[in-house]
């Protein structure tokens, strides 16, 4: 939406009638790039599922897409309700790479799930699904920048290194005495607090 300082930014499409005639469409900027990434997001699926088709011989049904999932992760997969959920955030900020790589990745694990039941979330069949059949890095983790999805994070320190928290992690330190340690150097997790 724009706010009063910001210009709604119109676009006006020419189209030819049947009769040659022109007419023009008006449109806001803000309701084409969406619609127009779902679209693409949906044309990939549709890639993808013929290319598992094709190589396991066999119909999958097209999962149910939501782009309503928060936070840093780009996307997950409910394996036994077929449905992929898409961070639209990570997506409009990131779409060739989001399309190109995530969107085949989230199938991946619906595919291997109908195909040889609960294995691990990464192994072998969902590497064979990734690299041979959508011939893509069978990568498990997004590189995209993540600060407009990130909320609020709480500095923590170790013996090497500071660390920035979740909120969820924070509170779980704070309300159910979890610990976490440091992966390197094996030290606890100190809160910093900058009230003190």
């Amino acid at each position: 939406m724009t706010t009063p300082d910001q210009p709604l930014i119109i676009l006006s499409y020419k189209s030819r009638l049947s009769s040659g005639f022109f007419f023009s469409i008006m449109t806001s900027i803000e309701q084409i790039p969406f619609r127009h990434l779902k679209m693409q997001v949906q044309r990939k699926l549709n890639q993808s599922l013929l290319l598992a088709e094709a190589y396991f011989k066999r119909k999958f049904t097209m999962p149910e897409v939501n782009y309503d999932l928060r936070g840093i992760k780009a996307g997950v997969a409910y394996l036994q309700k077929n449905q992929i959920k898409f961070n639209r955030t990570l997506l409009q900020e990131n779409a060739d790479e989001f399309i190109r790589q995530v969107v085949p990745h989230e199938l991946a694990h619906l595919i291997v799930y109908q195909m040889f039941g609960r294995v691990k979330p990464h192994g072998k069949e969902w590497q064979l699904v990734m690299n041979e059949i959508f011939k893509l890095p069978a990568d498990t983790c997004h590189q995209f920048d993540i600060k407009n999805v990130q909320g609020k994070t709480f500095e923590y320190r170790c013996a090497c290194q500071t660390h920035f928290l979740t909120i969820r992690r924070h509170n779980k330190i704070m309300k159910e005495h979890i610990e976490y340690l440091c992966k390197k150097c094996k030290g606890k997790l100190v809160f910093v607090d900058e009230t003190e």
